[in-house]
């Protein structure tokens, strides 16, 4: 669903990682590039709203401001909102390689 939500809000190159083999801290890494800030709090903003109605609450959020880089954390799926060279820098993809995607389909 959050990659869904993010994609519907025009957030490109939007994967999904099952960290479930690698990590006991989280589950899913849900990682989408926007355009500009407004679009970044677009996104945040409509994720949170879905999640909400979904009955997952966010324990944190941080970068929100700055937006260049925003995550939500909702315990065990955490969201990565770049901007496109912050993520390039911190290429998260690569740093979990060994995580799978998972493959979903934007809502038609």
């Amino acid at each position: 669903m959050c990659a869904r939500v993010a994609a519907d809000n025009r957030g490109r190159d939007t994967i999904l990682l099952d960290l479930r083999m690698l990590t006991s801290i989280v589950d899913y890494f849900v990682i989408a590039t926007g355009t500009s800030r407004r679009q970044l709090h677009s996104m945040a903003d409509e994720i949170d709203r879905s999640m909400n109605q979904c009955g997952d609450e966010k324990i944190g959020i941080e970068g929100y401001g700055e937006s260049h880089w925003v995550l939500l954390d909702y315990g065990d799926i955490v969201i990565h909102l770049f901007d496109e060279p912050t993520r390039l820098y911190y290429d998260l993809e690569n740093l979990w390689g060994d995580a799978p995607r998972v493959e979903w389909s934007p809502a038609s």
